[in-house]
C-alpha cells in the first residue's frame, strides 16, 4: 500500500501532527525547497498530475466534509475553504495542463493506480459518519495545503501560468476551527484521526513522486 512506511504515531494536538507530519516535513519537499532548480520537467509534470488526480476532482475532501458538518462554529470556514479550494483546483488544473503529460518510468507502471487508490481513501475518509472526522480531514488539507501552494507557485513561474494569492482560510484560522471543535476527548480524537489519514496519503504522494524522481535519474 502507498505509504505504508510513513506510519504516523499521532503527536498531542493538532499543530503537533501538521509540524511532524505535514508535507513540509517530506524529505522531497525539503530537497525541492534546497534547490527547485534541480527538477526536471518531467518531475515538474509529475507533481501537479499527481496532485491533480489526488485533490483535483469534484466533490473533493471538503466537500464531502461540508455535508457531513452540522457545527456552527465550522460554517464560515467551511464556505471559505470550499470557495478557496475551488479556486485551487482550478489552479491545479492549468497547471497540470501547462505541465504537459507524464511518461512512465517503467514496463509495469502503477503509479496512476496507486494514485487513485489514495483519492478513493480521501473520498471513504471524508464522508466518514463518525463525528468530528471529516471535518479533520478538511482541516488539515487546508494546513496543509498552505506548504503545497509554495511549490506550485514555484510551478507557475516555471511553466508560465499566473498564480493569483490562495483564498483559503489561513492556517491561523484553521487551526482555531481545530482547537474550537475539540470540545471532548472523543471529538479531538476524531479530529485527529482525519488529520493523521490526511496527512499520511500526502505524505505516501510524496513518496512516490521522489521515487519516480529517482528512478529516471538511475536510467
Amino acid at each position: 500500500m502507498l505509504g505504508q512506511n510513513a506510519q504516523l504515531v499521532t503527536p498531542p494536538g493538532f499543530a503537533g501532527q501538521v509540524g511532524t507530519y505535514g508535507s513540509d516535513t517530506a524529505p522531497y519537499v525539503q530537497l525541492i525547497a534546497e534547490d527547485f532548480s534541480t527538477l526536471s520537467g518531467a518531475d515538474v509534470a509529475d507533481i501537479v498530475h499527481f496532485l491533480c488526480v489526488l485533490h483535483g476532482r469534484h466533490p473533493g475532501v471538503i466537500d464531502h466534509a461540508a455535508t457531513k458538518t452540522v457545527d456552527d462554529a465550522a460554517r464560515e470556514w467551511l464556505i471559505q475553504a470550499t470557495d478557496g479550494f475551488a479556486a485551487e483546483r482550478s489552479f491545479l488544473t492549468k497547471l497540470t495542463v501547462a505541465a504537459g503529460p507524464i511518461s512512465g518510468v517503467s514496463l509495469d507502471d502503477q503509479s496512476n493506480a496507486a494514485v487513485l487508490g489514495q483519492r478513493k481513501a480521501l473520498e471513504m475518509l471524508a464522508q466518514s459518519d463518525r463525528s468530528g472526522c471529516a471535518i479533520g480531514a478538511a482541516i488539515a488539507l487546508v494546513s496543509d495545503w498552505h506548504h503545497i501552494r509554495n511549490i506550485l507557485e514555484q510551478i507557475a513561474l516555471r511553466v508560465g501560468v499566473e498564480a493569483r494569492s490562495s483564498i483559503l482560510p489561513s492556517a491561523e484560522k484553521t487551526s482555531d476551527l481545530n482547537s474550537l471543535l475539540a470540545e471532548t476527548p472523543a471529538l479531538e480524537r476524531a479530529l485527529n484521526f482525519g488529520a493523521e489519514q490526511l496527512l499520511n496519503q500526502h505524505r505516501g504522494l510524496w513518496q512516490l513522486l521522489e521515487a519516480r524522481r529517482n528512478m529516471r535519474l538511475s536510467r
